[in-house]
């Protein structure tokens, strides 16, 4: 009988979705911030953290450089690293930048939010299911 070697095909993935997007007035708004920065920096890192009446807050700060294990999303033109913790709380947000007669700020569209407060700084934000590439 013939030793016969069975050797799996790898099987392609199929590529992942992009955690978070910007609008295209956020990326113009990133991107000026990031120019008129004291030093070059990696990118805008993004994670969500425990705080607020509403239980989480959102978080947006100046990345000197990537983590390992930062799933980083390129999108016009602007490098946003999110925190590992933070993806499944993340995917499908649009990152928006507002302004108005009385303010201006970022804006986060998240379909995972399910309450905020009413001043608006917080949110509770239930993460999505893990899916698995088995």
């Amino acid at each position: 009988m013939e030793n016969l070697s069975i050797t799996p095909t790898p099987r392609a993935r199929r590529p992942r979705p992009q955690v978070v997007s910007l609008t295209e007035t956020a990326a113009a708004r990133v991107q000026e911030i990031m120019a008129r920065a004291e030093k070059p920096y990696a990118g805008l890192r993004v994670g969500v953290k425990n705080g607020g009446c509403a239980g989480q807050e959102y978080v947006l700060e100046y990345a000197e450089a990537a983590d390992p294990m930062d799933e980083v999303v390129h999108d016009k033109g602007v490098t946003i690293l999110i925190e590992p913790k933070a993806v499944l709380f993340l995917i499908g947000t649009v990152i928006d930048y507002e302004t108005t007669k009385l303010s201006s700020k970022f804006v986060f569209r998240n379909p995972n939010e399910t309450d905020a407060c009413g001043c608006g700084e917080s949110v509770t934000i239930v993460p999505q299911d893990a899916e698995l590439d088995a």
